[in-house]
């Protein structure tokens, strides 16, 4: 018998609220980050789907039903995968912001470290798969 059979044990309450602030704050910075350059919205709204699966079943629910975060998080949750919209805008984004960066920071190697980060955050998730297509 395969462990995948088993269910899985119930979390502790105290970690199911850490989680659901977690997940609520990573929800927070999602939003945020549609407004924010450089501040990733997929990769918030991920986490935030991943938290509140672990400790909200109501918070998971409303967060895949809905029509602007719940395709990012189906797409995650059945193929690992991520659009090729949110890849161009979250690469977007992030140009912009080292653009921004540089152009104010007066620590260079500031302006370099987050540049930096924000290149491995884009080749991680230029690296996932795309989503199948929609059948019409």
């Amino acid at each position: 018998m395969d462990d995948t059979s088993k269910p899985a044990r119930p979390l502790p309450a105290v970690a199911r609220y850490l989680l659901l602030i977690f997940a609520a704050l990573s929800f927070a910075l999602g939003v945020i980050g549609i407004f924010v350059p450089g501040l990733p919205t997929t990769v918030f709204i991920l986490m935030a789907g991943w938290a509140a699966a672990r400790s909200s079943p109501r918070f998971h629910n409303w967060l895949e039903n809905h029509r602007v975060f719940g395709p990012m998080l189906r797409d995650w949750r059945k193929h690992g995968a991520v659009s090729r919209r949110a890849k161009i805008m979250a690469t977007v984004m992030m140009t912009a912001s080292a653009v921004i960066l540089f152009l104010t920071i007066s620590r260079m190697w500031l302006a370099e470290a987050i540049t930096g980060v924000m290149a491995l955050v884009l080749m991680w998730l230029w690296l996932r798969p795309e989503p199948p297509p929609k059948n019409p």
